[in-house]
């Protein structure tokens, strides 16, 4: 029975591992579709159903797990933590859409703030990989990383708000651009919450304890 409980959450693992990796190209999509690749946005809509899809699969495969095999202790938590882990990524897959369809909009117009919303996008696809690598390899100091490298993503935040700011200031007909500027790149920094989210997840897998 224990070698059936833990090959199912080896599949647990694997599926989790491919929903993180969905997320990771639907960010990447979304970030080129931002940079004048008009092409790449069905991509991310194509991915975020993928996301969607994944997300009731793995659902299903932990409700299974906690009727069939009704773990405790540390087996339980890895499941009611993996459960929790999904929603984070199923909200990054949709905040991806959100950029894509925004982007249909800022296309063209070539500014330093597309050089920090960049960084943005890569800082987010770090985390949300490092944040389910963590989970994976039961790594308590990736996840603690992870938890740190937010606030690398909100300084950049930061900059990008006084950069639009300055923006409107030197042009207030750069209004509407910067206010679709402004709303993608706090859809970054959304992602990088909910990375942050899933980390804590692992925090909480490992040693037991969640700070709320």
């Amino acid at each position: 029975m224990r070698n059936r409980f833990d090959e199912q959450l080896d599949y647990l693992n694997v599926q989790l591992i491919r929903m993180g990796a969905l997320c990771e190209e639907a960010i990447s999509y979304a970030s080129r579709t931002l940079m004048g690749e008009i092409n790449l946005a069905e991509q991310v809509y194509s991915t975020d159903k993928e996301i969607d899809q994944k997300e009731r699969d793995i659902e299903n495969l932990c409700m299974r797990l906690l009727l069939q095999q009704q773990p405790v202790a540390k087996d339980l938590r890895q499941v009611s933590s993996a459960l929790k882990m999904i929603s984070d990524m199923e909200r990054i897959g949709d905040q991806a859409s959100d950029i894509a369809e925004i982007s249909a909009y800022v296309q063209g117009r070539q500014l330093e703030s597309n050089l920090h919303i960049r960084d943005m996008a890569e800082a987010t696809i770090k985390m949300v990989s490092q944040s389910v690598d963590s989970y994976v390899k039961k790594d308590l100091k990736i996840a603690q990383e992870v938890i740190r490298y937010d606030d690398v993503v909100d300084e950049l935040f930061s900059k990008v708000k006084k950069e639009l700011i300055r923006l409107i200031r030197e042009d207030p007909d750069n209004g509407e651009f910067c206010i679709d500027m402004l709303m993608i790149a706090k859809y970054f920094e959304r992602i990088g919450d909910h990375a942050t989210n899933i980390a804590e997840w692992v925090e909480f897998t490992i040693t037991g304890v969640h700070d709320i």
